[in-house]
């Protein structure tokens, strides 16, 4: 990770540590920097970017001033407005832009707010163009030769121009509705936008195909994304699903690159019981290329033993969809995702694509004329424990000689009936400690010991 971009862009609080003047200069950067690409290999056509952005208060101040330093650079910039990350992606790719911003801070509370950058291949940034644009924020970019301690601003009928672009949002819509392989006629489908990006764009999909759609937290005032609502809040949908009687439900995050779902009788159906249910599906298909499913260390023991049982082959990565999808590109994957419910299915995204999972969730079910809860039988999750402990210093609460010791001596007391994982989120100032063991209160005992130590050797962030 670096400076200011870790594992999912530049993140942090509005105003804070991600100001405006940072998204201008974002956007000054690659405005010039694109533009000085084509202008080196011989082309005098304008760069192209393309932004979109979810309902946070703060994402139309980071829009004006991305537009603002891309256009200054001489590049024109095309507004999406408000969109989910998979929808710039696949606008990205599909409308050759240079490269992409998505304004969001995913399923974080609204005062924090992100800048996720995307090539021009609808993927998540190289680190080589990531380091370039810190060094630019840092007064220390050397590129093509020279120092940059400023960059050039455009004039006259050079500087760019602000597009806007609501029709690329369009057919990315066209495009999800074209994925629909059954009607969804006689379906109750209930849908929980998490007062984000997903709350114009999810209902339009599920009725064009047929499902009678219940919809909540469809209303963002700026102020209440995420707030008991979406992926990280499922038990408000869970009580939906029962009470109206739905088939079943699906939860996105803020930017909707997540989705966990909910089965006809109320149980949270997260990003494991979806890998093994679209694993099985697409092998069954012929569509599992190398019979490997890509998972990262938060999958649970009991979605690798279900895999065992029915000869599919896994891989395990890094906490993060970038290295997911990384992994999936190198060996010629298509499927692999989180337990958090990003999920990509690389036949039809570059990114996890919550609507799309959704979409797919509901193909097999149509397919296998099974309900959400029987698609889910033979696979027995283990108890797990994940607490988020905010820290002062992630590397050095994580590298504390007795934090270690801690965490080795659970380790031991688990021996081969579970296991300990204990990293740093690679988005907020947070150590995850997560235990997997026979029982409910087995993990919670241990990640408390370790939760414990954490505290008393004065790591904790007040």
């Amino acid at each position: 990770m670096g400076k200011y971009f870790g594992t999912d862009g530049f993140r942090g609080e509005a105003n804070v540590n991600l100001t405006a003047d940072h998204a201008f200069q974002v956007g000054r950067f690659l405005g010039w920097y694109y533009s000085e690409l084509k202008r080196r290999q011989g082309s005098n056509e304008t760069a192209k970017v393309v932004i979109g952005k979810d309902t946070r208060r703060s994402s139309y101040m980071f829009e004006y001033a991305l537009a603002a330093g891309l256009t200054a650079s001489g590049a024109d910039a095309y507004l999406l407005h408000v969109t989910t990350t998979p929808s710039v992606a696949y606008v990205t790719r599909m409308d050759d832009f240079d490269c992409g911003v998505m304004i969001s801070a995913s399923h974080n509370p609204y005062y924090d707010n992100g800048i996720k950058l995307i090539n021009c291949h609808g993927e998540k940034m190289e680190e080589t163009t990531i380091e370039l644009v810190e060094a630019y924020l840092d007064g220390t970019l050397d590129l093509f030769g020279q120092e940059w301690p400023t960059l050039p601003y455009a004039k006259q009928d050079a500087i760019g121009r602000t597009v806007d672009y609501v029709a690329g949002r369009n057919r990315y819509i066209g495009y999800l509705i074209s994925l629909g392989m059954y009607s969804f006629k006689g379906m109750k489908v209930g849908l929980d936008c998490a007062n984000g990006a997903s709350w114009n764009i999810a209902r339009l999909v599920f009725e064009a195909l047929g499902a009678k759609t219940y919809v909540i937290n469809n209303e963002p005032d700026g102020i209440n994304i995420n707030n008991n609502a979406g992926s990280t809040h499922i038990e408000v949908l869970q009580k939906f699903v029962v009470d109206n009687g739905l088939d079943v439900g699906f939860a996105y995050d803020g930017d909707a690159d997540r989705c966990m779902c909910v089965d006809e009788k109320g149980n949270v159906v997260n990003g494991d019981h979806i890998l093994y249910i679209l694993g099985k599906y697409m092998k069954s298909k012929g569509q599992l290329e190398g019979n490997t499913v890509v998972t990262t260390v938060m999958s649970n023991f009991g979605l690798y033993k279900a895999f065992d049982s029915h000869g599919i082959g896994y891989a395990k990565t890094a906490v993060g969809d970038k290295y997911v999808y990384d992994y999936m590109v190198q060996h010629n994957c298509r499927l692999g995702g989180e337990q958090s419910g990003h999920i990509i299915i690389s036949k039809y995204a570059t990114t996890g694509d919550g609507i799309l999972t959704s979409l797919k969730i509901m193909e097999v079910m149509l397919a296998k004329k099974k309900k959400l809860s029987e698609l889910c039988a033979g696979l027995s999750i283990y108890p797990q424990v994940l607490k988020n402990v905010r820290v002062k210093d992630k590397p050095a609460a994580r590298q504390d000689p007795e934090v270690q010791a801690a965490v080795d001596a659970v380790a031991e007391k688990l021996g081969q009936t579970g296991r300990i994982l204990v990293r740093e989120s690679g988005t907020e100032p947070v150590i995850r400690v997560m235990v997997e063991a026979p029982t409910q209160a087995e993990c919670q005992e241990m990640v408390d010991s370790v939760v414990d130590v954490i505290c008393a050797r004065g790591h904790i962030r007040v």
